[in-house]
């Protein structure tokens, strides 16, 4: 039987390839992000794609504002549960802020908002709504969790501790809840226009990569994907570093 799954920043780069990658399960995939024509146009690329019984439902949405969550939440719950919510949505917001100390604080709460509010409101929103047994939750961080990176990599941190808090607490239910860590997967908006205005960064990050090479979409979904598959059951409170091994040994 089909899946009811959801992918929030499901329009582009990585959430892209992770929509892609679980549309063969899904009966009913729901993309959820910022930018309606974005969604729309996945869409489309979806259902125009090899699993011709498959429904992609767009659903725009600001998941960083609690009453665009609510309203959100309370329709994806007029369906069936949830069998797996990828919490995909995110993004380096405050890098560029600079000034006095508003201009700090507007910075690191441009992050907060975007990397850990995106993911808390929504799973909380649905946490009710999720299958039990065999409910999957699978958040996207980032390598920066443990490398610094400011303000962004300090949300990615508050990222991880929530999805072991959640672990914990889902865990008695039959829902596992984990995190995938990519590491530079240079094929994605978060890094396209960085590369684009400093070649040097691609040949620098690669150059930390002891697998000499970026990584890409499709190699961070297929992560999600096992993440998500029943066969990974007994798997929780796990942070996948995947990252070519710029990262070793850490989660």
């Amino acid at each position: 039987m089909g899946k009811r799954i959801i992918v929030t920043g499901g329009g582009t780069g990585i959430g892209r390839a992770i929509a892609a990658r679980l549309a063969p399960q899904a009966t009913e995939l729901v993309l959820v992000g910022r930018r309606a024509s974005v969604l729309e146009q996945a869409a489309q690329e979806l259902e125009r794609g090899p699993d011709t019984g498959l429904a992609v439902r767009t659903a725009p949405c600001d998941l960083s504002d609690p009453a665009a969550v609510t309203v959100l939440a309370e329709q994806l719950r007029q369906g069936p549960t949830v069998d797996v919510l990828v919490a995909n949505a995110g993004g380096n917001r405050g890098h560029a802020v600079g000034g006095g100390l508003a201009e700090v604080a507007e910075g690191w709460r441009a992050d907060f908002d975007a990397n850990v509010l995106t993911a808390v409101l929504l799973t909380e929103g649905l946490r009710e709504h999720l299958t039990r047994p065999g409910g999957r939750v699978v958040a996207i961080s980032s390598i920066a969790a443990l490398r610094g990176s400011g303000s962004y990599g300090a949300a990615k941190a508050a990222l991880n501790a929530w999805v072991l808090s959640l672990a914990t607490s889902l865990a008695p239910d039959g829902i596992t809840v984990n995190a995938v860590a990519p590491g530079f997967v240079p094929e994605t908006p978060f890094w396209q226009a960085r590369v684009a205005a400093d070649p040097e960064v691609y040949r620098s990050r690669v150059a930390a990569t002891p697998a000499g090479r970026a990584g890409t979409p499709a190699e961070v979904a297929a992560a999600v994907a096992h993440l998500a598959s029943e066969e990974a059951g007994w798997t929780t409170g796990q942070i996948l570093q995947v990252n070519g091994g710029a990262l070793l040994g850490r989660g």
